[in-house]
């Protein structure tokens, strides 16, 4: 049985289609890139995902059980915008998805459940790099470090499935880099399912094991809300194909470099 199940899924807001006709299995523990122009219904499709939006026609499972209808902590989010506390440490922005999964009305933990929580919370900063950053604020980091952050609160509580919405977006080029294989690793060490949307084509080829390319295939031009998007391509990713896509854009990134030259 797949983990996550997609049958003859639809989203519509009024008269307006966003998605149709969606189907889909994901095995737990594989990494599925979402590509597509933009207004094509892929972040919606993460929000359904998450429990922030109904399907309105088909089914959507988990194990062969109809999606939890809110999100909870088998699910983590990390958006492109830095989705931290600012009036929290950074420790303690971590720790914060802990306190409230125990006690969710003190939003304290005490004693020895608090120096459990301590430990796995430094022993996430550590897996991201985060560790001398422990006790600064926010505003005090670069923007990869808050992004750094963002993966730590999702990563810390264990979700089965972890969404990013182009979390990687407004990074600059090095970063982005170093952020990859940040999230290449710790993927591997926690067999997460993730589902990633991006607008780098390269950048789904690169971290996928899926490339799922989302695109309307009926327009009305004088309708333009009267179809959806739908996933019109779903490709596996080897390691040759990410070896042969990386040489191929590289050389024609060289070759428009040496035209302009």
């Amino acid at each position: 049985m797949s983990f996550i199940t997609v049958k003859n899924l639809w989203k519509e807001y009024g008269d307006q289609i966003v998605l149709e006709n969606l189907n889909l299995e994901v095995k737990q523990g594989e990494f599925c890139t979402l590509v597509g122009a933009s207004g094509c219904g892929k972040s919606t499709f993460l929000k359904m995902l998450l429990g922030q939006e109904s399907q309105s026609r088909g089914e959507l499972l988990l194990d062969g059980e109809t999606f939890p209808r809110e999100p909870d902590r088998h699910r983590g989010i990390v958006f492109q915008r830095y989705s931290v506390f600012p009036h929290l440490t950074v420790r303690q922005n971590v720790l914060l998805g802990l306190e409230l999964e125990q006690k969710p009305l003190l939003g304290k933990l005490f004693g020895q459940a608090r120096k459990e929580a301590l430990e796995k919370v430094d022993a996430m900063l550590d897996s991201v790099g985060l560790s001398a950053s422990a006790h600064k604020w926010p505003h005090e980091l670069s923007g990869g470090m808050q992004q750094r952050l963002a993966i730590a609160q999702s990563l810390v509580m264990r979700p089965r499935v972890l969404l990013l919405d182009e979390p990687f977006g407004a990074l600059d080029p090095g970063i982005r880099a170093d952020m990859h294989g940040l999230l290449l690793r710790l993927w591997r060490e926690t067999g997460t399912t993730i589902f990633m949307v991006t607008h780098d084509l390269r950048e789904g080829f690169y971290l996928g094991t899926r490339l799922l390319v989302f695109d309307k295939v009926r327009n009305d031009p004088h309708d333009p809300q009267a179809f959806g998007a739908t996933i019109t391509y779903d490709l596996p990713i080897g390691e040759t194909d990410k070896a042969l896509f990386t040489n191929i854009t590289a050389s024609v990134s060289e070759t428009a470099r040496n035209q302009a030259a």
